[in-house]
């Protein structure tokens, strides 16, 4: 009901607030809002316009990461013939087996025929073909009342091919000698000691012992020769197989794995 009299203009509904629409039901103009995903389900990815569509990635789990390839280096686990510590520290295994008294005696017996052998030919042909041959002859001596004969020798000197044959054994016999030495010192082994299977090493690091080392072991094996031999003989019953000499310088001879 209205009353014409009345000053104040009749009210809105709401006191100034515009009414409220109400909520636009499915199939009214209205697009359905779409339904969020559960929990769980993996979202679909939306193709945005002039972008190329992402393919979903499943991921089941966290991919196992490829180990690292071992490399070819250094193994610390395998076990390595000579003992003490390598050079970068790291610890190696124990020493392997020593080298028996036979198997040093057979080295030496080849380098001998390999390197020695010749110096010796070249020296029994200075010996023989480099000499001059002896001339022995009598003369009679008429300063006495009575007649005496005497008698001299010339030649059997060295000749000049003698003396060159003789330069050559000294040169052979050196140059064999620090060949063998500077082999022994830089890889442990000698052409004997390699066909053999044996090399020579520092006891405490089972590493080559070096020229310098080498060369004073050949000097100190007069040491071996004193009391009949008796060091040359020690690696028969020595526990480490070792003659007077490895025992001064510290060196072991071992077989070769």
């Amino acid at each position: 009901m209205t009353y014409p009299n009345n000053p104040y203009p009749p009210q809105q509904p709401g006191y100034g607030y515009p009414p409220q629409q109400p909520p636009a039901q499915p199939g009214y103009g209205y697009p359905p809002q779409d339904a969020q995903p559960g929990y769980g389900y993996p979202q679909q990815p939306v193709s945005q316009p002039g972008y190329p569509q992402q393919q979903p990635v499943s991921q089941p789990g966290y991919p196992q990461q490829p180990g690292y390839a071992q490399q070819p280096g250094y193994d610390y686990n395998q076990q390595q013939p000579y003992g003490g510590y390598s050079p970068y520290g790291a610890p190696v295994a124990p020493l392997g087996e020593y080298a028996g008294w036979a198997a040093r005696v057979g080295a030496y017996l080849l380098d001998g025929l390999m390197f020695f052998l010749p110096v010796v030919i070249l020296e029994i042909l200075a010996m023989t073909v480099g000499t001059d041959s002896v001339d022995c002859s009598s003369y009679s001596s008429s300063y006495s009342t009575s007649r005496s004969y005497s008698a001299g020798c010339t030649g059997g000197g060295l000749n000049a091919f003698g003396g060159i044959l003789l330069f050559l054994v000294f040169v052979l016999a050196v140059g064999a000698g620090i060949f063998l030495i500077y082999r022994e010192g830089s890889t442990g082994q000698t052409p004997g000691k390699k066909i053999v299977g044996i090399r020579l090493v520092r006891e405490s690091t089972g590493q080559p012992v070096g020229f310098g080392l080498a060369f004073g072991r050949k000097l100190l094996h007069v040491v071996d020769s004193f009391a009949c031999y008796i060091g040359w003989f020690m690696p028969l019953w020595d526990a480490k197989r070792q003659t007077l000499a490895d025992k001064i310088v510290n060196t072991v001879v071992v077989k070769v794995q």
